[in-house]
């Protein structure tokens, strides 16, 4: 029996699904075995009567299974809408595959990025609990089709459970990808895909865990794991350092929590760098926890709020993926980890807290605690690691989600090359970001009478919040990413699954996996 702070707990996460495995082949689906279902493109006709086009692997399907694949669509009504899904069951099989008993034709629309990632989430939907699938769907996109449509497949299998008989599904375990010739770009570019929705995967986990289990040592435990994997140098500096080296906005969040805080150092440094190497340092929220402290969040407020390290998880799962897509700067990640609750030594509305570096805070609303715990990483990465530019990831504040809704993130920069970067990034990869302005006339509003700042200035209240942590950020070009509004999906949309949903993860790759990703920045 294990111990947590002295208490015995039988708690351990009970073994969780994987994601689908990938693998390529130059032969089209019907000829594939050890495969039951086989996923085929639909693509909306370009003519006026409105019939549909099937992909590759088509007329031999029907040859051998006799099904009438575009009857089947015709009475489905089906349009070749991206994600839209056809399903014909085929209980004889063909002659090279008698295992075969479900063929998916799968609308990939327009055939852009997003169309493809999404016929690859609802054909993995579809396909659950089955043995495996053949798909001939990305390979009408080429090998730029190839990346959306593995990420889309990869997160649209997502689960998580703690049910005392197991799962109640289980992801497709294989996917192949038929007519897809393994060459070396499209072996990259698998690589690359596989990473990234990786990532992505391993961030929903790490914010789905409960928080009976999800304490902040646990958090820095996930780390020195991931470093073990990745081969990642991992420091974790334990209440007692963070107290000798000034980290009182960690620390005072903590304070009401009988789990320690702590602040999680992870860092990678590509191949062939030198101390000329270029650093760029990402900052994660890390509560593990949220119950507002003293100024407690109503119950129904409080029921997400397991997610709110979602920041600090999806900085953990960035760094452990960034040797995959070559990333070729130095990147640090800080998270700051702590459990906002209620004790005998709550953080109190009234107190200063005095963060690294001196600055000081009056706490005048202690559920405004993951601007308190991050400014201390913020200052400490200024202070000690030279940055060329950082990036902050938090499920910062309500007035996000009221602003933007649940499909869209909003982001704050103070430098324009930084901005585009951020945001083309986010379109890229199917985590799409809105630009919120740093509106200096609201500086007055941060305005304490006895401290440096108002830790809950109100009012504008994510432009405030990303103005308090703008004060930590010294003159290095900074972006903030604040996600509450997309912290939670709630319900099953192509790869989004319902629940927490580690956005920023993909975001983060597709800028730090480019060649330059410092371009017109540094």
């Amino acid at each position: 029996m294990a111990q947590a702070n002295g208490r015995p707990t039988t708690l351990s996460l009970p073994p969780q699904v994987s994601p689908p495995q990938f693998a390529l082949s130059g032969a089209l689906p019907h000829v594939l075995t050890g495969v039951d279902v086989v996923a085929l493109p639909v693509l909306p006709s370009s003519v006026e009567d409105g019939d549909v086009l099937l992909g590759p692997g088509a007329d031999q399907i029907s040859a051998g299974t006799g099904a009438d694949l575009l009857g089947a669509c015709e009475v489905a009504s089906a349009t070749g809408k991206a994600g839209e899904v056809t399903a014909v069951a085929v209980p004889g099989g063909t002659p090279e595959n008698p295992d075969l008993t479900l063929v998916l034709l799968v609308g990939v629309g327009d055939q852009r990025p997003a169309d493809f990632r999404r016929a690859g989430a609802a054909m993995a939907r579809a396909a659950q609990d089955r043995q495996g699938v053949a798909s001939s769907i990305a390979s009408v996109g080429g090998v730029e089709a190839l990346e959306p449509f593995v990420v889309g497949a990869m997160l649209g299998s997502f689960g998580f459970h703690w049910r005392s008989h197991g799962p109640q599904h289980h992801p497709v375990p294989t996917v192949v990808l038929a007519d897809t010739e393994a060459d070396d770009p499209t072996e990259a570019a698998l690589r690359r895909a596989v990473a990234i929705g990786g990532a992505g995967w391993r961030a929903r986990v790490l914010a789905t865990v409960p928080a009976n289990l999800k304490s902040p040592e646990w958090m820095a435990e996930q780390a020195r794991t991931l470093g073990d994997d990745t081969g990642l140098k991992v420091t974790v500096w334990d209440e007692a350092k963070l107290a000798k080296e000034g980290f009182g906005g960690i620390l005072g969040v903590g304070r009401g929590s009988d789990q320690p805080s702590c602040l999680i150092r992870l860092d990678y440094t590509p191949e062939g760098a030198s101390s000329k190497t270029p650093r760029v340092v990402l900052v994660g929220k890390g509560i593990t926890f949220d119950s507002g402290g003293l100024s407690i969040k109503p119950a129904d407020s409080m029921t997400t709020m397991k997610r709110d390290m979602t920041g600090g998880g999806v900085v953990m799962s960035v760094l452990g993926a960034l040797a995959a897509v070559d990333c070729p700067v130095k990147v640090t990640g800080l998270v700051a980890a702590a459990e906002n609750a209620v004790g005998a030594d709550s953080m109190r509305p009234g107190d200063v807290l005095r963060h690294y570096g001196g600055r000081t805070s009056e706490v005048t609303n202690t559920d405004a605690e993951g601007r308190l715990v991050m400014a201390d990483a913020l200052a400490y990465a200024v202070d000690k690691l030279d940055p060329v530019a950082m990036v902050d990831v938090a499920t910062l504040t309500g007035s996000m989600k009221v602003a933007l809704g649940q499909q869209i993130a909003g982001y704050f920069a103070n430098n324009e090359a930084l901005a585009s970067a951020i945001f083309e990034a986010g379109e890229a990869s199917g985590e799409p970001l809105w630009r919120f302005p740093l509106v200096r006339d609201y500086e007055d509003k941060l305005a304490s009478k006895i401290a440096d700042a108002d830790n809950a200035a109100g009012g504008a209240g994510s432009i405030t919040a990303a103005l308090f942590l703008q004060h930590f950020t010294g003159k290095v070009p900074w972006a903030h990413l604040d996600i509450a509004s997309v912290g939670d999906a709630p319900e099953e949309s192509f790869e989004w699954t319902a629940g927490p949903t580690g956005f920023g993860a993909r975001a983060l790759l597709s800028w730090l996996g480019q060649p330059d990703p410092l371009e017109g920045i540094a």
